[in-house]
């Protein structure tokens, strides 16, 4: 099809494309080599077939926003076919009366892949464009002071717009060549799209449809020439950053699992993340991976209430400052200004509660809440820069190991005239009870530890608990920043605890959990750990509990919905447990709007337990409340010491009737009901 000139202009052109391209690539990877630690090639084996299915389905995508989804998932499948059709497109044009893949079965499906995906993509990216400029619905935006950079504020539309224009002008002509060439020389069953286009050219001279098939080729694939060397600075790079942060992503325990910080190294100068340098590479990857569809945001609780915090926006302000000041640090130099100039504002780190809510929707990996939880850490061992109110909780952490600075002879308070065992009563249980310090301290909290020391006693659980030997896990400490007490709590408690080597431990704050099971193993300690409704249901499953025929007959029984905490659901994946308890126990269950691994947060975590709420119109438990008041139910689960204390507060400010308690308390009613059965007499709850 090209004649001599054309071949060795288009060659040109390529070389052109291709070097600067190069020198965009080389940029990136000398910036991805700023960020600290070391890629671990050897988780790349086992993820492999998952990351190509990832790729190819876009199942991570239809998480959320199916008919969104679908449409980009339209325009995914035609750019991933769009690879074999444009080297055959290429092969075509330099290589004289040659057809790709040939005239039999395999060029025909071939052929038929092609014309259908054409179509599937200029379908998809017309829908996405109208969506993006006409429609300009909400999830698509941020506010516009959460944007730090001008560029991030106003690059978004100008760079949709080039890839729009590229995409449809693209396949477009692509699609126009087929048609042209149909025209000229007969039709071509296999393309019936193509076919039917083409009937708009009858009647054209056979002159005409060949210099129409010829620029159609240059416009289709010049468009890629010129398109390469920007596609490297576009947010459509994740086409290729993507799937590489699925593969290449550090392995996580869980969401919520943090790294560890090595203060005995005396080489290492700073702690946590000022500038973008000091984040991991991965988490420099993350902002090339970043599809900027604002899920993350969609699903913060922050965001959703009001506060300045919108991940999707920090991830977007980290890429605009690389394309513009990236050079600088490829150049091994320093960032001029800190990731609170140019990412974050102070504000939005402090508004984060750490639920994970982020990660969990993103559907190309990216970590935002681990930016703010190093950006937290290096406020706080770098700065001294943290809100007041934490300086107490630290505080009460350094002296008496609780948040609550509750003197460890008063640890076991809470069990007075109970059944409780310690270590030293019990040295060898089958069970050890983390009570954590909510349960040991906080009044309400209290209600759930009473509650499932009677429902260990009633099923007679070998149990013993640490009493005064009990500290606090740290987590607190360490979603706010301050690592350094942190690593002084877990490396005590670990030390205790390998010295006991519990055959198993149960905790009734996710927490603690999350904590023990996930961030321990770092410290080496390796232990066995499950929630208080993980061994309730499996003593229900051995018979162990039972529990009446409710009292109250069919249609009388009040509703009842469950609060899924961040902690257990989403960071752990403990979402069946809970459920299966309050089934045995012959409640009604009806789910929120959120639920599950996607639950909206009490807004307790991250420490915000500890200090005041960021500015916002709304808290974020409140705003979770109306959730569980919109399902009709008249009592609230909720399997969390922290959650029951926002959410209880929550209803109280709602001025609601609506019954707040936690998995323990309601089973303990149906036991008692069973008991009182027993006896013979039924008493009500």
């Amino acid at each position: 099809m090209l004649s001599t000139l054309e071949k060795l202009i288009f060659l040109l052109a390529t070389a052109a494309s291709l070097y600067g391209a190069s020198r965009v690539i080389l940029r990136i990877s000398r910036i991805l080599r700023r960020g600290q630690g070391q890629i671990d090639w050897s988780v790349v084996p086992g993820r492999l077939l998952s990351v190509l299915l990832k790729t190819t389905t876009f199942a991570p995508v239809f998480r959320a926003r199916p008919l969104a989804s679908f449409f980009h998932a339209l325009v995914g499948w035609g750019f991933i076919y769009y690879l074999l059709v444009n080297l055959g497109d290429l092969l075509e044009g330099f290589l004289p009366n040659y057809r790709f893949l040939g005239a039999g079965m395999v060029g025909n499906l071939y052929r038929l892949g092609g014309d259908l995906l054409s179509v599937a993509v200029l379908c998809g990216m017309t829908a996405l464009a109208v969506r993006r400029f006409v429609l300009r619905p909400a999830e698509l935006n941020a506010r516009a002071d959460i944007f730090l950079l001008p560029e991030a504020r106003t690059g978004i539309r100008r760079d949709s717009s080039i890839v729009t224009g590229f995409i449809l002008i693209h396949v477009g002509a692509r699609f126009a060549g087929q048609s042209f060439r149909i025209a000229a020389h007969g039709q071509d069953v296999w393309q019936p799209a193509a076919n039917a286009l083409a009937a708009l050219w009858r009647g054209w001279p056979v002159q005409a449809l060949v210099l129409a098939e010829h620029l159609a080729f240059w416009f289709a694939l010049g468009t890629i020439l010129a398109f390469v060397p920007y596609f490297l600075y576009s947010k459509h790079i994740h086409l290729i950053m993507a799937p590489l942060n699925l593969l290449l992503k550090p392995q996580r325990r869980s969401i919520g699992e943090l790294s560890r910080l090595n203060f005995e190294d005396e080489s290492v100068e700073r702690f946590g993340a000022l500038h973008l340098e000091d984040l991991g590479w991965e988490q420099i990857l993350d902002a090339y991976a970043c599809i900027m569809c604002y899920r993350c945001q969609e699903v913060c609780p922050a965001y959703n209430t009001g506060k300045v915090l919108s991940p999707a926006a920090l991830e977007i302000n980290k890429r605009y400052y690389l394309n513009k000041e990236g050079a600088r640090l490829a150049r091994g130099e320093a960032s001029q200004k800190t990731l609170l100039e140019i990412a974050i504002p102070p504000e939005a780190v402090w508004a984060c509660t750490a639920c994970g809510a982020c990660i969990e929707i993103c559907p190309v990996g990216n970590e935002p809440m681990r930016d703010i939880l190093d950006i937290r850490r290096a406020l706080v061992l770098m700065e001294n820069d943290f809100p007041a109110q934490l300086q107490t909780t630290f505080r009460g952490m350094e002296r008496t190991a609780n948040p609550w600075s509750l003197p460890a002879a008063e640890r076991l308070s809470w069990a007075r005239g109970l059944k409780v065992p310690t270590i030293e009563q019990n040295p060898e249980p089958e069970v050890l009870w983390w009570v954590g310090c909510a349960p040991a301290t906080d009044v309400r909290a209290q209600k759930t530890a009473r509650a499932f020391a009677q429902i260990l006693e009633y099923a007679g659980v070998n149990f013993a608990v640490l009493g005064q030997a009990e500290q606090c896990t740290g987590d607190a400490a360490r979603r706010a920043g301050n690592e350094y007490l942190f690593n002084e709590l877990a490396t005590a408690n670990v030390e205790l605890l390998n010295t006991l080597a519990p055959k198993r431990i149960v905790t009734t704050c996710p927490h603690c959990l999350h904590t023990l099971k996930n961030e321990y193993p770092a410290f080496g300690g390796h232990y066995q750990v499950v929630h208080h409704s993980q061994l309730i249901w499996e003593l229900i499953q051995q018979g162990k509990l039972r529990f009446a025929k409710s009292a109250f007959s069919d249609g009388e029984e009040q509703g009842l919905t469950f609060h899924d905490p961040c902690y257990l659901g989403r960071h752990n994946g403990i979402v069946a447990a809970p459920r299966q308890v309050l089934g045995a126990a012959r409640s009604t269950l009806v789910e929120m709007k959120d639920y599950g691994r996607n639950s909206f947060c009490c807004g307790a975590g991250g420490a915000q337990m500890w200090k005041e709420e960021e500015h916002g119109f709304e808290r974020v438990n409140m705003a979770r409340f109306r959730q569980a008041q919109e399902s009709g139910a008249k009592t609230l689960a909720v399997a969390c010491p922290f959650c029951l204390t926002m959410l209880s507060d929550a209803a109280a400010q709602a001025q609601s009737r609506m019954a707040v308690l936690d998995i323990a308390e309601i089973v303990l009613q149906h036991i008692e009901e069973t008991k009182a059965q027993d006896r013979g007499s039924i008493r009500l709850p």
